[in-house]
Formats: C-alpha cells, sequence, structure tokens
C-alpha cells in the first residue's frame, strides 16, 4: 500500500515507466526475429521521458525509484 500521495505528474510519471518496462519485457518475451535486436516503439519511450520529465524526475534516479517502490507493489 502507497505510503506516500503521488502529485498528478509523480503518478502518470510511474504508470509511463511501468508501461515501458512491460513492453520491454514482452519485446524480450517474444519471438526472435531473423538476428535483429529487440525493438520498443519510440512513442513508449518517448511518453516515459516526458512524464518523467514533467514530474520533474529527469537525471533524478533515487527519487524516480523511491517513489516507485513505494507505489508499486509488483514484482
Amino acid at each position: 500500500m502507497p505510503t506516500a500521495v503521488l502529485t498528478d505528474h509523480e503518478r502518470t510519471a510511474v504508470q509511463a515507466y511501468l508501461r515501458l518496462l512491460h513492453t520491454v519485457r514482452a519485446t524480450f518475451d517474444g519471438p526472435a526475429t531473423a538476428g535483429r535486436p529487440p525493438l520498443v516503439p519510440p512513442s513508449v519511450l518517448a511518453e516515459a521521458e516526458l512524464a518523467l520529465t514533467r514530474a520533474g524526475l529527469a537525471g533524478n534516479e533515487a527519487a524516480f525509484f523511491d517513489l516507485l517502490g513505494n507505489w508499486c507493489t509488483e514484482p
């Protein structure tokens, strides 16, 4: 259960990061494509980057991962 109340921007950043994480996992778990490296859609990366910037978390990984750890209980 979350112990801190996240701002809208912080919540959006955490959710965007989780979508990015799930997309990366799905990409690596998918079938190999003729020796090509896995590809994560640029829109997913851009969404996460924009959300982190709006929340003031770009370049502040420690603060972001503290928020993520306190808010998200999934393994």
